[in-house]
C-alpha cells in the first residue's frame, strides 16, 4: 500500500497540485479541511502532515498542538506551509518543534526533499541515487537524506541546519557572518532576520550533542559563527 500524506487546507486548487507532485512520487493524498479531519485523518496511520497556513485562514500552531496532543499522531512528522514574511510564525513554529516549514509560493522540489528527509518510509519509496560524504575528522556529512554521523553515532538533520553545517565545514576556519548562513541555506526570495539563523544555529548545536559533538560551534564576537575542528574528532 501506497504512504498517505494528509494536506490540510482550504485552498482546493493548492490541494490537487500537491495531490498531482505527491502521486508523481508514489504517494497517496488525503484532503483534511479543518482541525477535526486533520486529527482524524492523521491517527489514520498517515505518513506525514503538511499543513497549509496562509493568512486568514488555518492556525498553524494550534493544529500543530492539536496534533502533537493526540497519542497516534503524536510522532507523525508535520510540514508546515508559511506565507511570505511570516517571519514571527517561522520561529515559533520551530521554538514548538515542528519538523519543517517551508515558504509559499511552494517550489515542488524542496517539499518532496523535506519529506525524504522526514520520513524513512518515504525515503524507501522515492528514487533516489548515492553521494560522497564531506568529512572533517571523525564527522560525516551526507548529503543523502541530510544525515550526519561520528564514530557510529547518526543524526538527522532537518534541510536548512544540514546547509548551514556543510556551510560551515565548507569554509572551516573561517568566521561566517549571519548573513553569510543566510545566503547559503535559504532561497534568495525569504526574507530571514538574524534572529531566526540563531534559532536554527542552536537547533543544529542540540542535534550535534546527540552524537558527541560539543562546542562544534562557535559564537565570535565580531558577529558570526565558526566551525571548531578539533570538536570534529
Amino acid at each position: 500500500m501506497k504512504p498517505t500524506v494528509v494536506i490540510c487546507s482550504r485552498d482546493a486548487e493548492f490541494y490537487l497540485i500537491l495531490e498531482h507532485i505527491l502521486e508523481g512520487e508514489g504517494l497517496n493524498s488525503r484532503l483534511a479541511n479543518d482541525l477535526e479531519e486533520a486529527v482524524s485523518a492523521a491517527n489514520e496511520r498517515a505518513a506525514a502532515v503538511i499543513l497549509d497556513c496562509q493568512p486568514n485562514g488555518l492556525d498553524a500552531l494550534t493544529l500543530y498542538t492539536a496534533l502533537r496532543q493526540e497519542e497516534t499522531a503524536r510522532n507523525i512528522p508535520v510540514v508546515v506551509l508559511i506565507a511570505p514574511g511570516a517571519e514571527s510564525l517561522h520561529i515559533s513554529l520551530l521554538k514548538a518543534g515542528v519538523n519543517d516549514s517551508l515558504v509559499r509560493p511552494l517550489v515542488p522540489a524542496k517539499l518532496v526533499a523535506s519529506l525524504r528527509v522526514l520520513v524513512p518510509q518515504l525515503r524507501r519509496t522515492f528514487s533516489h541515487g548515492g553521494g560522497n560524504a564531506l568529512a572533517m575528522g571523525n564527522l560525516e556529512l551526507w548529503p543523502e537524506g541530510n544525515r550526519v554521523r561520528r564514530k557510529g553515532k547518526e543524526v538527522q538533520l532537518r534541510a536548512i541546519e544540514f546547509r548551514i553545517l556543510r556551510y560551515l565545514i565548507e569554509k572551516s576556519g573561517r568566521v561566517l557572518s549571519r548573513n553569510d548562513l543566510i545566503a547559503a541555506a535559504w532561497p534568495r526570495n525569504v526574507h530571514v532576520s538574524a534572529r531566526t539563523v540563531d534559532v536554527h544555529i542552536s537547533r543544529l548545536r542540540k542535534a550535534l550533542r546527540k552524537i558527541g559533538c560539543r562546542d562544534i560551534i562557535r559564537t565570535e564576537r565580531s558577529g558570526g559563527y565558526r566551525i571548531d575542528e578539533e570538536n570534529g574528532y
